[in-house]
């Protein structure tokens, strides 16, 4: 864990200027409440309205019960009648009003739910949609793994949170100056008897929402750790590692070591900011009784009548409340606009824009090239692929072999734009791939990665994932699925293609690794379209007999395509026409079969090497 001197400094963990800066996305989150709803942001905003004035007529409308009250005693007393009808016309008035308050406060309590459900699936959908916009190079950029992290935490629910503070902000600022009118009339000292006792409150927690905030975003790295751990001890496809090497305790003791020190933190602010807030609270309540023994005072005293007298204190009480649940709402406000910044931030994120247009190349037919291709991962110094230059026509197959980290899968993840190459050019049918449309070219390649996806999907389904325009096709599922040989287990379960695969859900059935890859590998076949075939060690969890089968199969399908092999087995290496022997990022051999022996170089001594295996 990092220790506190790698914390950063508060002018780089909040990129805002000044307590007043960060209120900029105010308006952003505003502007997103009203496009996830207009009708139940109206409706708060009416509600607001309601909530806002009617206290302020309660308390007046109670002021004329008092003083009717009294003068029905004094009528009483001196012509032993009463008039009891105007007390109770004031009475009916205020049961009313107390009735409309309710009701507008339920109203906001129901507009505020179903907008915070609305509202969290508006973002979350939003943060999805972005995730689909970077590329893999931003994907592996645990910086921005950070930023994600942190938007998906809070961002959900800041913008309604920042909305509600608004109108809350709103509804006591009305409530401010309906009271403020009635207690002007008291004296004008009284408005400065209710700022004095609730400023220093209001200082505090603005404080300490910006100390809370630059703790969230100095901890975030920790807190994937945590999430990733929880994944690694919770999860079928790591569990029996874990079992086998007893990596549960060490995993969980890290996990609460984790805990401990961002418990800690949280701790000793929690603390920090309840002390000050009490501490501070106090000027208010004394605020408040100073103001009470005042009134008190001119009441004896016969300058205020008792009716007077109760509403003054009541409306003291609640402007007091109003004032304090104003400042509080912006503090709140200034909280939920600096991690509403962790969503924009996310959302901002510059990506690299799909400019190309090409459905057809300049020299149709002329297949793949990688003129002098070099590349370097982002964030790295070490190249990964130096001057790298092949030739691929359509019919034609390639074999890349090496040993592990030479390159191979990193060559796949360029011809496929899942990275641009920093230097030299690629091509497809003499035209370079930055200039193709990005949907026409990846609908040209069927691609089974070494670490493919185990969907937890329905058979089928995990077959059409590899075409969305065919994914309910149970045609097309069984067609591809007899050329990836995956249709005979697949037949034989519970519900066919139909059958929920892995164990996440009820009744899902798991796999043995080799029909996954089965599975993976008929997913490829289900781009009929493509004339790129791209196969990422497709037969290393299969045995012998299944492993001849796929690639007897793999050679009729594939005879007017192109065919890009990575494996590590030479008997079906040796098929390629053509081979390329890659070590430490460079091309070392280049030829068939028949020729790389006849060299003697890597690729027979490698060849040799493991047909001894076999003798």
């Amino acid at each position: 864990m990092s220790s506190h001197a790698d914390r950063p400094s508060s002018a780089e963990a909040v990129p805002l200027t000044g307590f007043f800066g960060v209120f900029r996305y105010s308006r952003r989150a505003l502007e997103l409440v009203w496009d996830t709803s207009r009708s139940l942001t109206f409706g708060l905003a009416v509600c607001t309205l309601v909530a806002g004035v009617l206290p302020a007529v309660a308390a007046w409308i109670g002021q004329l019960i008092v003083d009717s009250v009294v003068a029905a005693m004094e009528a009483h007393r001196e012509m032993g009648e009463a008039a009891l009808w105007p007390v109770l016309r004031y009475v009916a008035l205020e049961a009313l009003v107390i009735a409309l308050i309710t009701l507008a406060q339920r109203g906001l309590s129901a507009q505020q739910s179903l907008l915070r459900a609305l509202l969290g699936q508006k973002v979350n959908v939003m943060i999805l949609e972005k995730a689909g916009t970077l590329s893999l190079a931003q994907f592996e950029d645990s910086e921005l793994y950070d930023k994600l992290t942190r938007a998906r935490r809070e961002a959900s629910s800041r913008p309604l949170a920042l909305v509600n503070k608004t109108f809350s902000l709103l509804q006591n600022a009305i409530s401010l100056v309906s009271f403020g009118v009635l207690l002007v009339q008291f004296s004008p000292w009284a408005l400065m008897i209710l700022v004095i006792g609730a400023l220093p409150v209001f200082v505090s927690e603005a404080k300490f929402s910006g100390d809370a905030f630059r703790l969230f975003r100095w901890r975030s790295p920790q807190t994937r750790m945590q999430m990733y751990l929880e994944t690694v001890l919770a999860r079928e496809d790591s569990i029996k590692e874990v079992k086998l090497f007893g990596l549960g305790t060490l995993f969980l003791n890290r996990y609460r070591a984790i805990f401990d020190a961002l418990y800690g933190e949280d701790r000793r602010l929690t603390i920090r900011r309840d002390t000050w807030g009490f501490l501070l609270g106090l000027l208010g309540t004394l605020a408040f009784y100073g103001a009470y023994a005042w009134v008190v005072i001119e009441t004896v005293g016969g300058n205020l009548t008792l009716g007077e007298m109760t509403m003054y204190l009541l409306v003291f009480k609640q402007g007091q409340a109003a004032l304090s649940a104003s400042l509080t709402a912006i503090s709140g406000m200034y909280e939920d606009n600096l991690y509403l910044s962790n969503l924009y931030e996310y959302l901002e994120q510059p990506v690299e824009s799909d400019s190309g247009t090409l459905t057809q190349g300049a020299i149709p037919g002329d297949g793949i090239r990688f003129e002098h291709v070099g590349f370097t991962y982002p964030g790295t110094d070490t190249p990964v692929l130096h001057d790298i230059n092949l030739h691929l026509r359509p019919g034609q197959s390639l074999a890349l072999v090496g040993e592990n980290g030479s390159g191979k899968t990193t060559l796949i993840k360029l011809l496929t734009r899942l990275y641009p190459p920093p230097t030299g050019r690629i091509l497809l049918d003499g035209s370079e791939l930055h200039e193709w449309d990005i949907q026409t070219l990846r609908r040209r390649i069927g691609v089974i990665f070494q670490d493919f996806v185990r969907y937890q999907l329905q058979a089928g389904e995990n077959l059409g994932v590899g075409d969305i325009d065919a994914f309910e096709d149970e045609a097309r599922w069984q067609a591809a699925a007899r050329s990836g040989l995956a249709d005979d287990f697949i037949s034989s379960m519970s519900n066919g293609y139909r059958t929920q695969l892995g164990r996440w859900f009820k009744n899902g059935q798991e796999l043995s690794g080799g029909q996954w890859q089965k599975i993976a590998l008929s997913r490829a076949y289900m781009r009929e379209g493509a004339d790129i075939l791209v196969l990422d060690e497709p037969t290393s969890s299969m045995d012998a007999a299944a492993e001849a089968k796929i690639f007897a199969r793999f050679r009729e399908h594939s005879h007017d395509k192109m065919t890009i092999l990575i494996s590590h087995r030479f008997s079906t290496v040796r098929a390629a026409d053509q081979i390329l022997v890659i070590d430490q990022g460079r091309i070392v051999e280049y030829g068939d079969h028949d020729t790389l022996l006849a060299e003697n170089g890597r690729y027979a001594h490698l060849f040799r090497l493991q047909a001894q295996g076999y003798q």
